[in-house]
Parts: structure tokens; C-alpha cells; sequence
């Protein structure tokens, strides 16, 4: 790959370019980087490169013609290699967001040139003229557009072949697969009495990559929910985990069954932050039962760990819930498909969620649920705290799922 930057400081583009890592690149011949100064091509005897913007205001705009004129000239240094016409890239503050899945885009371009602006930016003119795309960094403001462009080289660089020693080396990092990175840790294993988590000891591999996947799930989650929700609908899930022997999903009948499922719901009242009265939880239970409610307690070794409820006059799903010391095993995605296949007469069944749940929604999104348009305020649920509920409807066409 050839990568171009034009720019008034090609001295700071370059020195970063031929340092550390990518340095090393370079001089491997892995890729080819050239800088060039704007000045050069100015045809003004202070080569000056800027001036007083029409219409009035702050600040200083740059030239038209000496950066069309540089531009020209790496054309021609591209054609004259065999190279296609380069990909011209504008970096200003109007442009599009840059992410990950753009700097792929970039990084199979046979020759990329980053244009910098500075001052109040660049004639439009030129930008109209040779631009293929604009791009930004972020909502922020910087004094030139040398940083800008050096992050974007930096992300394109180092996705050729050879720069880094494995793919392996950015396809785990973050936003590759549109989550934010697992945590790392190296030695000592216990540094100021905090100590390495216990699953990156064992050496088991499958465990240690079941651990990574959930860190990153929650963390992007936690920080990045924008990124979470587009993760889950271009993740979906393919069915649920198979049942092990030890497990078992039982209609709600007997007196041992039901006070099982209100110690469960009064645990998840408790994890919210209210206080839980099982014996009031179970006549809930008993009197939704009814209305058309059938419930059913997941267990493990004949311990129950989990909860779901299906309506079937309404096709709803409800009390979808599993005990803190049962999750992130796959029991949530069992017992809601568990509850879908229970509502045969409903082929489209739906739930109602917490907005803040972004686990619950998570999951949902990735079976095939989808959020539905607003209802009429006073149909809508709330929560414990007033929040008004969402609803998410089975919705197998936008998935593929059947």
C-alpha cells in the first residue's frame, strides 16, 4: 500500500510514520509513505498559503491551488508505478465519524492520500474538486489535521499484511467485531493486593476465551451501549445452548414449586433494590395464574436456579429471570425459547423490559426480538420506579430465524 499526506508539518507526519512499530514496517518495504509540504506548490514568492476567508470572520483559509497542485502531482507519482487513481481522503471537522469498520475500507485502497486542514479550513473548492470522502476523529477541535490524519494512517497501516506478527494481533482488539477489547493482565500475578482473575491461571483455553467473550459483552454493554445494541443485531443467536441431564424446565403446581418461584422473584425485587415479600410475591403469582398465566421453574440438579412466565391469551412472556449464581451459562436463552415454543398459538410473542436492562435486551435483540413502535401511554407498563417499559415482539423476518 501507498499512503500520501499532505500537510504543513510533513516533518511531524513522518516522524511518526518511521517510528515504533510502524517504522519497523517500513523499513521491511511492508508499505510506502510519503509526506509532502503544501508550501512546495504555492506560486507566491512568500509561498504563502493561506488567506482571509470571503464573507468575513476569524482566521485564515488555506489555498486551492497549491494543495490541487500537490495533489495533481501524486497522481501522476501513482500513475507513473501502475497504481489505480489514489482514494483522496479530506480530514475535517464536517466529515463523516471514522470507526474501525472505515478504516478497513481504506486499508484495501492500493493508494490512500490524507489531505490536512488547518486554520478555519480548506478552500471548498478543492475539496469538491479531488476529494473522494471526508472524515473526522471525533466532536472535537484540533489546531491542524496532522493528528487526524496520523490516526488514521496509524489504524489503516497496521491492518497490512506483515505490519503486525499476527492477524490474531488486531482482530481481538477493540471494535474489531464491534466490542470493546477483554481486560488485560500480565505479572506479577498479584500486584498491590489485587490479584489476576483466577479463569487466565488455568490454562483451559475454551474457558478462558468463554470468560473474554462475556468481559467484552459487558464492558461494551456498560461503556459503549450504542455499540452493544448494533453488536447484538448483527450477532444473532442460532437457537438456544442444549439442555444438559442435570436440567429441567417444570410447570409451576405444587406448594414446593411455587414458593421456589416467589424465593426467586423476591431475589430479583432484592437485586433492584427493593425490599421483597415472598409470601406477597407468590398470590401475585398465583392470582396472574388466573388471568392465563402458566409458569415454570428451571433447575439445576434439582435445584431451582431460574423462572419464566407465558400468557396464553396474550402471548406474552414475563418473570424471564435466573438466580445470580446460575447466570451467564445460557440458562436466560434457554428459558426464553423454552417460553416461545410454549406460545405455538402466538407465533409472535413479546416482552416487556426494562430500557436500563441492557442485558435483557441484549439477549432479546439477539434471538429475534425486536423494540416496538410506542404504544399509548396509558397501555404502557412501568416499572417499579416509574419508568414506562419497552416492548420487544418475536420478529423472526428481520433475522432469518424460524
Amino acid at each position: 500500500m501507498r499512503i500520501d499526506i499532505v500537510t504543513l508539518f510533513p516533518e511531524l507526519c513522518d516522524s511518526f510514520l518511521h517510528a515504533s512499530i510502524l517504522g519497523r514496517a517500513a523499513a521491511k518495504g511492508l508499505f510506502e509513505a510519503h509526506c509532502h509540504q503544501i508550501r512546495d506548490y504555492t506560486t507566491n514568492k512568500q509561498r504563502q498559503t493561506d488567506d482571509y476567508p470571503y464573507g468575513g470572520g476569524c482566521g485564515m483559509v488555506l489555498y486551492a491551488q497549491p494543495i490541487a497542485d500537490c495533489l495533481r502531482e501524486v497522481q501522476r507519482q501513482c500513475a507513473a508505478q501502475g497504481r489505480a487513481k489514489p482514494h483522496i481522503v479530506f480530514m475535517t471537522a464536517a466529515g463523516q465519524p471514522y470507526n474501525e469498520e472505515k478504516a478497513r475500507q481504506l486499508a484495501a485502497c492500493d493508494s490512500l492520500v490524507l489531505v490536512c486542514g488547518h486554520y478555519e479550513g480548506i478552500d471548498e473548492r478543492v475539496i469538491e474538486a479531488f476529494g473522494d470522502e471526508e472524515i473526522s476523529i471525533g466532536d472535537y477541535v484540533l489546531t491542524g489535521g496532522e493528528l487526524a490524519s496520523l490516526v488514521v494512517a496509524d489504524s489503516v497501516l497496521r491492518l497490512q499484511p506483515g505490519v503486525l506478527a499476527e492477524a490474531q494481533g488486531y482482530q481481538e482488539e477493540s471494535y474489531w467485531d464491534g466490542l470493546i477489547e477483554y481486560p488485560q493482565y500480565t505479572r506479577p500475578e498479584v500486584w498491590e493486593g489485587r490479584a489476576v482473575p483466577p479463569v487466565l491461571l488455568t490454562g483451559d483455553h475454551n474457558k478462558i476465551a468463554d470468560w473474554r467473550g462475556r468481559q467484552s459483552r459487558a464492558r461494551t454493554r456498560l461503556r459503549r451501549p450504542d455499540l452493544y445494541e448494533q453488536w447484538c443485531l448483527t450477532h444473532p443467536l442460532a437457537g438456544a445452548p442444549r439442555w444438559k441431564r442435570s436440567e429441567s424446565a417444570t410447570l409451576v403446581r405444587t406448594d414446593s414449586q411455587w414458593q421456589a418461584a416467589a424465593q426467586l422473584l423476591a431475589g430479583w425485587e432484592g437485586e433492584q433494590g427493593r425490599t421483597a415479600d415472598p409470601a406477597a410475591l407468590r398470590q401475585q403469582l398465583e392470582a396472574s395464574r388466573r388471568q392465563g398465566w402458566a409458569y415454570y421453574l428451571h433447575s439445576t440438579a434439582h435445584q431451582p436456579d431460574g423462572l419464566v412466565g407465558v400468557c396464553h391469551k396474550t402471548g406474552e412472556i414475563g418473570r424471564l429471570l435466573v438466580a445470580p449464581e446460575a447466570r451467564d451459562v445460557g440458562i436466560g436463552q434457554k428459558l426464553l425459547e423454552f417460553a416461545r415454543k410454549k406460545l405455538a398459538e402466538h407465533p409472535r410473542p413479546y416482552l416487556w423490559v426494562e430500557p436500563h436492562n441492557l442485558g435483557a435486551v441484549g439477549l432479546l435483540l439477539r434471538m429475534g426480538y425486536r423494540l416496538q413502535s410506542a404504544e399509548s401511554p396509558e397501555t404502557v407498563p412501568t416499572g417499579s420506579d416509574g419508568t414506562p417499559l419497552a416492548k420487544y415482539r418475536y420478529t423472526p423476518s428481520e433475522t432469518g430465524q424460524s
